[in-house]
């Protein structure tokens, strides 16, 4: 009975009386240690990471299809025929001829009767601007 301690009582046979060193409490009068219930913190903080890595994709993504649009259109100016010099800011149109040759001119879409593939702007970087009917409106 003498080794016996109460169950109130912290002792141990390497430490002796070691409730101070403790890093919980061990009186009856202490809070009681609960596991806090991590799921419901997990599954807000996964749903929060996959909505933005998401929109950060899908942002990514427009980002991908409008370069390689912009590469397209400068692809397709680059190849057709032209015989001047174009000067950076004016506004040229592609046309393609009755035998399938793209070429580039000054003519607007309006004052001939050609097949117009696209208007576009040359920009200080030599890189062809596509222009939308909405944007040629405006020059």
């Amino acid at each position: 009975m003498e080794n016996k301690k109460p169950d109130n009582i912290v002792y141990s046979a390497e430490e002796g009386y070691n409730a101070n060193v403790l890093p919980y409490a061990t009186t009856v009068g202490a809070p009681v240690i609960r596991v806090d219930d991590l799921v419901s913190w997990k599954s807000r903080g996964i749903t929060t990471v996959n909505k933005e890595l998401e929109l950060k994709f899908n942002e990514l993504k427009l980002q991908y299809q409008q370069l390689m649009e912009e590469y397209e259109w400068n692809e397709l100016v680059y190849s057709a025929k032209f015989s001047f010099e174009p000067v950076i800011g004016e506004i040229y149109h592609l046309y393609r001829d009755a035998a399938g040759v793209n070429f580039l001119s000054l003519i607007s879409p309006q004052e001939w009767n050609r097949e117009h593939i696209g208007t576009f702007k040359l920009n200080s970087d030599k890189k062809w601007i596509h222009l939308k009917a909405e944007e040629r409106s405006v020059f």
